[in-house]
């Protein structure tokens, strides 16, 4: 079983640039979660809405349209599937789609960025908060599995100017405390787990400054899985090489 975690940056506009069809033919997923969708079910195509042979799931913003949002799309049909933590101030954005499968809950997430001030930042820090006790919760049940944009890089081997960014959301002190504290409960940063050396692995580029080209990137999207799920886990990667979003596509794959 292969997953795949996108944050695609707009969901329409893969369909547009016909990223949508290279996409699924270079990845082949069985299940895909996609990050920014940027739009209702309302909005898309039938191909973007209900792709052959896939299960579909959607949250949208409930206040700002073309905003945020999530999408799960899985040739395995759930057991159960949630919108959001219960939580109306973090659930109103449309950040996340929980998937519970025959072994393994499955959760995708777009956290928030914390830009645009101190208002943000707090959010996101409340966000994260809240989010632990949810999936430890879920745990209870089976392990956990979860996927997303995190917009926080945890170690200074996860970007390519740590030091220029320490004072910087996404880089600072409290977000990547939060990130030891997955770590502590157990969950296993995959791509770390399988590439504990690697350097000039990221998974996000700045577009403004073309970014990519020179690969001066981020790793700030992951597949945390819990520790005693990671046996299943056979390889992780991310495919620097699909284009179509300022964020690139990251996989696991399980026995």
């Amino acid at each position: 079983m292969k997953i795949v975690s996108w944050n695609v940056n707009g969901l329409r506009s893969l369909a547009k640039e016909n990223y949508w069809d290279t996409f699924l033919k270079r990845l082949k997923p069985d299940i895909f979660c996609l990050q920014e969708t940027k739009a209702t079910p309302e909005q898309l195509s039938d191909e973007l809405r209900s792709p052959a042979g896939f299960s579909s799931f959607f949250s949208s913003s409930r206040e700002k349209k073309g905003y945020s949002g999530v999408a799960l799309y899985s040739k395995i049909e759930p057991l159960n599937v949630l919108y959001g933590m219960g939580i109306k101030e973090f659930d109103q954005e449309g950040r996340l789609i929980g998937a519970e499968y025959e072994d393994f809950w499955l959760l995708n997430v777009y956290f928030p960025n914390g830009g645009q001030g101190p208002e943000r930042l707090d959010y996101k820090m409340r966000f994260y908060d809240a989010f632990l006790p949810f999936i430890e919760n879920l745990r209870k049940q089976k392990p956990v599995i979860f996927c997303g944009d995190v917009n926080t890089a945890h170690e200074e081997i996860d970007l390519a100017r740590p030091k220029e960014n320490e004072e910087n959301t996404g880089f600072l002190p409290e977000e990547r405390a939060w990130i030891d504290e997955v770590v502590s409960l157990g969950y296993v940063d995959s791509f770390r787990h399988f590439h504990p050396r690697v350097t000039g692995a990221y998974t996000y580029w700045d577009q403004k400054t073309h970014a990519r080209d020179r690969n001066v990137g981020w790793r700030i999207d992951y597949f945390f899985v819990a520790n005693e799920h990671m046996r299943r886990v056979k390889k992780s990667d991310i495919a620097a090489d699909v284009y179509g979003s300022d964020h690139c596509p990251l996989s696991i794959s399980l026995s």
